[in-house]
């Protein structure tokens, strides 16, 4: 009978790992493998191992020949045993199978298998030949064939893969704790495989069919929860049932596979034709029926029980029951007399070079002790001492030897001595190239998990492994971590916590091999732990919103109402870990919304987004003690008081309708639910109608002084030392604010004379000011104007100067062009004489094109800059430019400039001059000339030289290429022959025109040209004529001519003259030049120039002067009666001059003197320069609490305060729980300022800076916290003595509603006071709709007092509202009205202050 092992099993999958594998055949029918015999079978089921093709005499030797071979319940047992090269992800080589049927002498059929697999482990596998019978089982080959056996072999099967790598702690791969069992039954029993498995996490039991058959109808497969085992059940098997089945345990780290069979055996009370039938199998031919032997006797029994054997003979005929039945004895106690019995030989190996080997053989033996020794050759194998190179295992009746990393030295026969019996293999190592077994496989890993890769190699090798990402080299560190398998061929890089910066493509280098597989990286989601939760705060407390992510590498964004606020200093963002908060202190209604906060991540475009409501309740309070009017002399300290009834609630302080905020000698303070308007000293400035306002309350009161006129001093300190600066052509309002009962005549003055009303001038009087307006200012009105307050208490009087400001006058002179090329025009002109009353900043320069009527701004210099370079110019085009002076006030009338051409034009040169006649001689004329005075825009290239007889028309050209020089002879003249000459110039563009035709000239020698005259003398004059006389020169040829010259040198003589005669003349002694008068140096004051200049520090200081004076006079300049010492550049000319300091400093400021002087006199002018700068901070802060729930801070000044009268200070708070500064006071001039309304219980930081028409100083804080005990109010209640009386009361109202103005957004409380008694029932209704069940308002009715809060107001809300009162003796009712305005709605607020007197009560 044939052993058969599925091939399915030896189909191994990908990337798997065997732990053991492991097969084993039991021959149910009890009978021996073919070709044994008693004489040379060593054993039972060895005898087909070795021979492929036995003698003939043993094939043809029948079964029963030798009753001793007949064993019952003999076992033939057949063990496949796979050495794994731990190379993962491949494929085993194919499989061969060669099949052979062989007919004995009795007519039965035997088939004889091998089977042949070859693979990179060069394991050979050679199963055993036996007879078939009764049991079908289908095996698949190569080239898809299926062949019908016959078996009852009993198989068992394990194996073990392990899918992961590295198993967490406390996990494991599963495994069976009970293993099923083989099961040989007969037609019509019931079977059972039960199995118990292990295995974190907890596995799955799946049951399977080797052939690929599914489970039959009757088979049933669940879980004793009992005995905690899977349980596959058959019931009534049949002939189908017969099978190899498999059950297969997973889960997350591998697969545990137990196969078992189940051989079902014929009953012989079934029709064997008809199970034939059933199973499909053809019909055999039918043969006579003949007796049973005993051979085939002894085969039915070896497979039934004991109980059965009686009833099985009887059923066949077989009489000689005893018989059989000691037989059966004999052949068990026969095959138990052997020591050492051979189940599985030793097989040949044929394996790769660095893999291990195993070679195994299946033994039984009868001596557990007996010894074994193993040998290379007839060397023996020192297994303890090989350092691992051997090592020996066995697994029950397994013995295997370990060979671990072959090598080619390991190739030879080893044997194996066991008592009796030596077993012989050979072991071929072959050494392969080195390569990749697989290549790496790309990987997508989810954020925060371990990326593997890993690659195996073909064989080991001693060449580094180079991990890359994206060019760089991989370091094994706390987040890289690579690893070599101990065989040494399985190269794995493990990316612990991966991010998304550890995307990209991974590389494995080993010499030239190289592998590269993607890492992509999947984010996880952001989740909210705790989501933002609607909050609800009251105005001036705190509200915190906060959210917990999942994960804390997340980009936070936070939102109001859609609207990014993330970099608002509004609010306080606090980040820790997962958590993110947003705080905002002293909330305000405009606080309220929806806030959201919004999460996002790198590498991911999803927003995760949580939001929530933040509702601000507004505060109100009512007065429980308002204010009184007061009346005070200037001078005298005076307070005002309010008191509410919360202490909480914030007001305003109001002077005539104003805000109370800097006002001097004014102290606003709150102490609880007091609020104080504390006056030091009432001056005329404080006079007027307070009013304090807070929500809900209001009281008012009128502050009353009565004084001579009087102007504030720092007014008056003001106007000294700023001059009111206003524009040319607008309007110059003065107002001087001034103090003074009763009511003081006023004046204004211009330079000493009383100014009086016209058409251009007005004065405006009141009972606190009084105004001078100047309608089209023009720079005349510049200059002192003084205000003078008279009444019969006093005189008042007020100085001012008044500066007219305009834009500057053009740029002076005409342009003058430094260059002019056809990539470059450059210009200069010079300042404007007047400035307009404004330093000029810049000059801006226009360009357009010649004939064009639209202008191009081209540039812009600054002031210092008197000189443009037009760099963007095409050649030959024709410009026309113009400049603008630019001061603060606007821009001069242009300076326009004539037309001109960048570079010329490129024409044909222009005309050269008239040649002249050199020297001649009687066959040549030497001739010169001078250049064009027009290139035509290119350089000249040279010149053509043209001759004609003279009355001649034709000229002829007497040079072959163009003359370089402005002189050149022409030869090959006839003698005494008249000629004409002419030049024509020759650029690129071509020849110009000819020169005018030079004088005739005759060829023949030269005349000498003549010598000095002789004897120059006057022969005659009269008045209008004198007559001179010469002699020829003596030297060279007679002259043709002479030429007169004079000098323009007057001399002058005078003579009286009359009726009598004509006196005696006297004359000049010299003579007299032409030129202007003399005259003493003056200042040109037409220029604007300015007495005054404040420069800021940084910029430039510029002073420019012009003046006459002949000669010109000599200019020095000095700094506070001190020549300048160089630091400055000086630019002088003969009637002006500059003073500039590029970069002024504080040191700058002075008075600076311009001196002229020359032969008739000097003169000199003053101008006043003052640099400013950013203030220097103050220093040593003190806080000092000297008023109750007050702090007190005292400094040192900053320097730059006595210099600069505008210079204050800003006082500022910030709570240290917040990183908010909020100003606490503006304008503070002394170095002492207190600062109120201060909470208790609360830490304060303080800031003060200096500031000035530049900016601020750098601020001052204080070191340390500051805070104010919180005291206990401590009320005092007097109670009158209780009279008992009737208690019963009608409802009436006490205080009445009031109408309220509610900013939009914000809360609304309505709050009135009752009697009543019993208390009476309260009913809110706007309108008809009663709404005092609402959810949307809240209502509270305690100890006399009705409330009605509106929360977050909306135009809705506005209308009429309505309380009711009812109890058993009657109601009362009260309306009032809700106004709901936005911000910028002030007249509302004004227009409801009116209304409430028109409140009435029902």
């Amino acid at each position: 009978m044939s052993s058969v092992l599925p091939l399915s099993s030896l189909c191994l999958p990908r990337q798997s790992l065997f732990r053991a594998l492991f097969v084993q055949c039991r021959d149910g029918a009890g009978v021996a493998p073919f070709g044994r015999s008693s004489q040379t079978a060593p054993s039972a089921g060895t005898g087909a191992l070795n021979r492929r093709n036995p003698p003939t005499a043993s094939r043809k030797k029948p079964l029963n020949s030798d009753p001793s071979q007949l064993a019952l319940g003999e076992t033939a047992k057949t063990t496949l045993t796979r050495q794994h090269s731990r190379q993962r992800q491949r494929h085993l080589p194919p499989v061969t199978m060669a099949t052979r049927v062989l007919q004995t002498s009795s007519g039965m059929m035997e088939q004889r298998s091998e089977i042949q697999m070859s693979s990179s482990s060069s394991t050979t596998v050679t199963m055993s030949s036996t007879k078939l019978r009764k049991v079908s089982q289908t095996s698949k080959v190569m080239e898809e064939q299926s062949v019908q056996r016959k078996t009852s072999a009993v198989i068992e099967s394990f194996s073990q893969v392990q899918k992961s790598f590295e198993i967490p702690a406390g996990e494991s791969v599963p495994d069976f704790e009970e293993k099923p069992r083989p099961i040989t039954a007969q037609e019509g029993d019931k079977a059972a495989f039960k199995v118990k498995v292990t295995g974190n996490p907890k596995p799955t039991v799946t049951w399977k069919r080797e052939s690929g058959k599914p489970l039959s109808e009757g088979t049933k497969t669940f879980f004793d929860d009992i005995n905690k085992q899977h349980v596959l059940k058959i019931k009534a098997l049949s002939m189908e049932d017969a099978d190899v089945y498999k059950c297969v345990v997973s889960n997350n780290h591998g697969d545990a596979i137990y196969s078992m069979s189940l051989i079902v055996a014929e009953n012989p009370a079934m029709d064997f034709k008809k199970m034939l039938k059933k199973r499909g199998v053809p019909a055999p031919k039918k043969e006579e029926k003949r007796p049973i032997t005993e051979e085939e006797m002894l085969k039915i029994l070896s497979g039934a029980q004991k109980k059965d054997y009686e009833r099985i003979c009887a059923e066949h005929g077989f009489t000689d029951f005893r018989g059989i039945l000691k037989k059966l004895k004999e052949m068990k106690k026969k095959v138990d007399v052997e020591m050492v019995k051979v189940l599985k030989p030793l097989e040949d190996i044929t394996a790769k070079a660095d893999t291990n080997v195993v070679f195994d053989t299946i033994l039984e033996l009868r001596d557990p002790n007996t010894k074994m020794m193993w040998f290379k050759g007839t060397e023996l194998l020192r297994i303890q001492y090989s350092l691992g190179k051997y090592e020996l295992k066995q697994m029950g009746t397994k013995y295997m030897l370990n060979i671990s990393s072959v090598n080619l030295h390991d190739s030879g026969t080893y044997t194996l001595n066991v008592g009796d019996k030596t077993l012989s293999a050979k072991l071929n190592v072959i050494d392969e190239p080195l390569k990749f077994q697989s290549d790496l496989k790309p990987m997508r890993v989810t954020e925060r998990q371990t990326a593997v890769f890993e690659v195996r190699l073909s064989k080991k090798t001693d060449l580094p492994p180079v991990w890359k990402f994206k060019g760089k080299e991989l370091k094994r560190d706390d987040k890289m971590d690579v690893t070599v398998s101990e065989d040494g061929l399985t190269y794995t890089l493990k990316i612990k916590d991966v991010r998304p910066s550890d995307t990209g493509d991974y590389t494995l280098s080993l010499g030239d091999l190289t592998a590269t597989a993607p890492l992509f990286i999947e984010r996880i989601p952001i989740k909210f732990v705790s989501h933002l939760k609607n909050v609800r705060v009251k105005e001036k407390g705190k509200a915190r919103l906060e959210a917990e992510m999942s994960s804390k590498d997340v980009h936070i964004r936070w939102m109001k109402d859609g609207r990014d606020i993330t970099n608002n200093p509004r609010y306080i963002f606090m980040r820790e870990g997962k958590r993110a908060e947003i705080i905002i202190d002293d909330c305000d209604l405009a606080d309220s919304g929806e806030y959201a906060i919004v999460c996002t991540q790198d590498s991911d475009s999803n927003e995760y987004v949580s939001s929530s409501n933040l509702t601000v309740d507004e505060r109100f309070a009512t007065v429980k003690s308002g204010m009184s009017d007061v009346q005070c002399p200037t001078g005298s300290p005076s307070e005002l008081c309010v008191v509410l009834n919360d202490e909480k609630v914030d007001g305003v302080w109001l002077k005539d309708g104003v805000e109370v905020t800097d006002m001097s000698g004014i102290q606003v303070v709150k102490q609880g639910a007091v609020h104080k308007l504390i006056f030091n000293k009432v001056g005329a400035e404080h006079e007027g109608k307070y009013t304090f306002r807070a929500k809900g309350a209001e009281s008012e009161a009128v502050l009353a002084i009565a004084d001579p006129p009087t102007i504030d001093p720092t007014v008056l300190e003001v106007l000294a030392a700023h001059p009111v600066t206003v524009k040319a052509g607008q309007t110059a309002t003065i107002k001087i604010p001034f103090k003074g009962k009763p009511v003081p005549k006023v004046t204004w003055y211009k330079d000493g004379i009383e100014m009086t009303e016209d058409e251009r001038t007005t004065v405006e009087r009141d009972g606190e000011s009084t105004t001078l307006v100047l309608n089209k200012c023009v720079r005349e009105d510049s200059g002192a104007v003084m205000l003078r307050l008279k009444s019969d208490c006093g005189t008042a009087i007020a100085n001012l100067h008044l500066n007219v400001v305009d834009h500057p006058e053009p740029p002076q002179g005409k342009v003058e062009f430094l260059e002019r090329t056809g990539k470059c025009i450059t210009m200069k002109w010079k300042a404007p004489r007047d400035n307009g009353g404004k330093q000029v900043t810049s000059f801006v320069i226009e360009r357009r094109v010649a004939g064009k009527k639209s202008w191009i701004k081209v540039g812009e210099v600054d002031s210092n800059t008197t000189t443009f370079s037009n760099d963007k110019v095409e050649e030959g085009k024709a410009y026309q430019y113009r400049i603008r002076a630019v001061n603060s006030q606007g821009m001069s009338e242009p300076l326009e400039t004539e037309e001109v051409t960048a570079g010329e034009p490129i024409e044909p040169p222009g005309t050269a001059s008239q040649p002249q006649i050199a020297d001649i001689t009687k066959d040549a004329v030497t001739i010169t000339w001078t250049p064009p005075a027009e290139d035509g825009g290119a350089p000249l290239m040279g010149y053509i030289i043209e001759r004609r007889k003279k009355g001649s028309s034709m000229w002829v050209p007497v040079n072959k290429e163009l003359v370089q020089d402005t002189k050149y002879t022409v030869d090959g003249l006839v003698e005494d022959m008249e000629y004409e000459f002419r030049v024509t110039g020759v650029n690129r563009a071509g020849a110009g025109t000819p020169s005018a035709v030079s004088n005739s000239v005759m060829a023949k020698d030269p005349i000498r040209a003549p010598g000095l005259v002789k004897d120059l003398h006057v022969t005659d004059s009269s008045n209008s004529s004198i007559s001179l006389g010469w002699k020829p020169p003596e030297v060279g040829d007679e002259p043709s001519g002479y030429i007169l010259e004079e000098r323009m040198k007057y001399w002058f003589r005078i003579r009286a003259v009359n009726e009598g005669g004509v006196g005696e003349p006297i004359e000049l002694d010299q003579g007299v030049l032409a030129m202007p008068p003399p005259a003493a140096p003056k200042f040109d004051l037409q220029a604007k120039l300015k007495n005054q200049m404040v420069v800021r520090a940084g910029m430039a200081l510029c002073i420019h002067v012009t003046f006459t004076g002949s000669p010109s006079p000599v200019v020095t300049w000095l700094k506070d009666g001190i020549p300048t010492k160089g630091k400055e550049a000086i630019t002088k000319g003969n009637k002006h001059s500059q003073f500039l300091i590029s970069s002024a400093q504080r040191s700058d400021t002075g008075v600076y003197r311009v001196h002229l002087r020359n032969d008739y006199g000097e003169v000199h002018y003053d101008i006043n320069v003052h640099v400013v700068d950013f203030p220097r901070p103050p220093k040593n802060m003190k806080l000092v609490e000297e008023v109750p729930g007050t702090v007190t801070l005292h400094w040192d000044h900053t320097p730059d305060l006595a210099d600069d009268s505008n210079t204050h200070y800003i006082i500022m708070k910030r709570d240290a729980s917040t990183a908010t500064w909020y100003t606490a006071a503006d304008r503070v001039f002394s170095n002492k300022y207190t600062v109120t309304g201060l909470l208790p219980g609360r830490k304060y930081y303080f800031r003060v800076f200096a500031r000035n028409e530049i900016g601020d100083s750098d601020p001052l804080d204080s070191k340390e916290q500051f805070s104010i005990a919180k005291e206990k109010e401590h009320l005092r209640l007097n109670m009158r003595e209780y009279k008992p009386k009737d208690a019963s009361l009608k409802p009436e109202f006490i205080l009445p509603l009031k109408d309220h103005a509610v900013r939009l957004g914000r809360d609304c409380t309505m709050s009135c006071a009752f009697l009543g008694s019993p208390p009476p029932q309260a009913s809110w209704y706007k309108g008809d709709v009663k709404i005092s069940d609402g959810p949307r308002f809240w209502q509270t009715t305690a100890n006399g007092v009705c409330t009605l809060t509106i929360p977050t107001c909306n135009a809705k809300d506005a209308g009429e509202y309505l309380l009711v009162l009812e109890n058993p003796l009657g109601k009362a009712q009260c309306k009032c009205n809700l106004v709901i305005f936005d911000k910028d709605d002030k007249s509302v607020l004004e227009s409801l202050v009116e209304s409430r007197k028109a409140k009435h009560i029902m």
